[in-house]
């Protein structure tokens, strides 16, 4: 899944895709650089962003589904639209997103569920600390979080097999809290639902690596996309996208020789 963020501000890349061309062109190379999915957002979520208005998110982000739909038709990569507004995520699906990407785990506006079920779209629910009390167990708290949010999901009739989580990393969790995340993430497997792994040139990557550029933290990227991928991660949304992709072909190299001596 390759990150396109249409804002001025986000943390890695922020402004170099505001234009509909630009952010075409972007796409077109995530694609050749093996991508499957295109996630599109308006709004920056890294922590101290300034909020952004709906009408200025949709602005920027439906004029590019309309063009990377036009672009790629139906055989191309699966759109996917990174919003927490549930009429954001409507007008998106309309120009031809797939999946909604729900930073707040269908819990900011509980309306998204429905939205998502009635387009049939898929949906990814992402874990998120921020403006709450966490647990202190790490991984008693993706459970505190996610169950309710797939009990509305199921209320709303989302199929199950449309929905992915997101532990989300980096959401108001510390470099410790991120690595043991990293590191007992496998326990979310009991769900029996794809895990998308969303890393990509994190703080916490820099912290570990010494890398304070968040573009020089591809190959820290790459080496959690591997761990996570062997702990049974599904999807790797990241900014560079051949990097990840030759790190994950060596990992799935070695799961696919495990099974067979099995």
């Amino acid at each position: 899944m390759g990150i396109l963020n249409v804002t001025p501000d986000s943390f890695s890349d922020g402004g170099r895709n505001l234009e509909t061309g630009s952010a075409v062109e972007t796409a077109r190379q995530m694609v050749a650089d093996g991508a499957g999915i295109i996630d599109i957002g308006g709004e920056s979520t890294r922590p101290g962003a300034d909020p952004v208005s709906p009408d200025d998110e949709r602005a920027r982000i439906l004029p590019v589904f309309r063009a990377l739909s036009a672009e790629f038709g139906p055989d191309g990569p699966l759109l996917s639209v990174d919003t927490y507004r549930a009429e954001t995520a409507r007008l998106a699906l309309e120009a031809g997103a797939h999946i909604v990407n729900d930073v707040w785990g269908l819990r900011r506006e509980p309306e998204m569920a429905k939205v998502a079920a009635d387009a049939g779209a898929g949906i990814i629910v992402m874990h998120t600390g921020r403006e709450r009390d966490k647990l202190p167990n790490v991984m008693a708290d993706q459970f505190h979080w996610f169950e309710p949010s797939l009990d509305m999901a199921a209320k709303a009739g989302i199929d199950r097999g449309r929905i992915l989580l997101d532990p989300g990393f980096g959401f108001a969790k510390d470099t410790a809290e991120n690595v043991e995340l990293m590191a007992r993430m496998a326990e979310l497997n009991v769900l029996g639902l794809p895990i998308v792994a969303g890393t990509s040139r994190k703080r916490f990557i820099g912290a570990l690596t010494g890398r304070e550029a968040a573009d020089e933290r591809d190959a820290g990227t790459a080496a959690t996309s591997v761990l996570l991928r062997l702990a049974g991660a599904s999807i790797f949304r990241v900014h560079d996208v051949r990097i990840n992709r030759d790190a994950l072909a060596i990992a799935d190299a070695v799961i696919a020789e495990n099974m067979r001596g099995q």
